[in-house]
């Protein structure tokens, strides 16, 4: 894939990993939509881009998944077409399961896991009907395999893997493609913007995301990822070797991130 002068929608793109794909992508003449809760943020990166007339921001709440057609048709407006969704918002987790409340797991399915597939299915009819479309979802390693403190976070990365893997099946006859981006540590603000057992913010830096990939190195590693259209790509260090431990040695893997887990 050549992203010169496509259309890419990022949600999540007023921080982080967002914001860093969104500053890389407007060096290459693409014209993007930039969404997330915060517009002033949001317009804050847009002064960033190279291209400011080729910037639209489009400011929602991923946990309101009942509005999202109309979102999908500003978006598809902004430009006339969407070539690529980035599906990057989203909230993690810091917290025992014994001492969080059933409304933090509520929380983090409906903003990381029904808000990312209402969006998707909001889209995917102008998708179709042009013939084309490239979701790319961020989930995490966490959607491969599990971790203390995680278990709501964990719950909905897997389901996001087990939606958008039959979403490909089922529309790989209409020339719509799917990537599935999983993130070990990367050095955001995630884990200060973290949900504890009773639903407030971590408001700390654990020292693995403090030591995890730059937003830049990420964002190169996963536009590569895309344009060459894979159905997954795990990016970071060490930690992605989880992935391979998970599938050929569980119990080992199980050792592993109980002797290093970190909150």
């Amino acid at each position: 894939m050549d992203f010169n002068n496509k259309v890419v929608w990022i949600t999540g793109a007023s921080s982080g990993i967002g914001k860093a794909t969104a500053l890389l992508l407007s060096q290459l003449n693409c014209r993007l939509i930039l969404s997330s809760r915060r517009e002033a943020e949001l317009n804050s990166v847009k002064s960033l881009c190279k291209t400011q007339e080729n910037v639209a921001v489009l400011p929602f709440d991923l946990a309101n998944y009942d509005m999202m057609k109309p979102i999908a048709e500003k978006a598809v407006s902004a430009f006339g077409t969407i070539d690529i969704l980035i599906n990057n918002g989203g909230i993690s987790q810091r917290s025992l399961i014994v001492d969080t409340d059933i409304s933090v797991d509520k929380k983090l399915m409906e903003v990381d896991y029904l808000g990312t597939v209402a969006l998707s299915k909001a889209l995917l009819p102008y998708f179709i009907s042009q013939e084309y479309g490239h979701f790319v979802t961020i989930t995490s390693l966490m959607g491969k395999f599990g971790s203390p403190y995680r278990s709501g976070y964990c719950g909905a990365k897997h389901a996001l893997h087990g939606f958008f893997d039959v979403l490909r099946m089922e529309h790989e006859k209409d020339n719509i493609k799917v990537t599935l981006i999983c993130p070990g540590f990367v050095n955001t603000d995630v884990s200060r913007n973290a949900l504890t057992g009773d639903g407030t913010k971590l408001e700390a830096l654990d020292k693995a995301t403090e030591n995890g990939l730059s937003v830049d190195e990420f964002a190169k590693r996963m536009l590569k990822a895309i344009s060459k259209e894979k159905f997954e790509a795990y990016i970071g260090k060490r930690e992605t070797i989880g992935v391979f431990l998970k599938r050929f040695f569980p119990k080992l893997l199980h050792k592993t991130v109980l002797k290093s887990s970190v909150r």
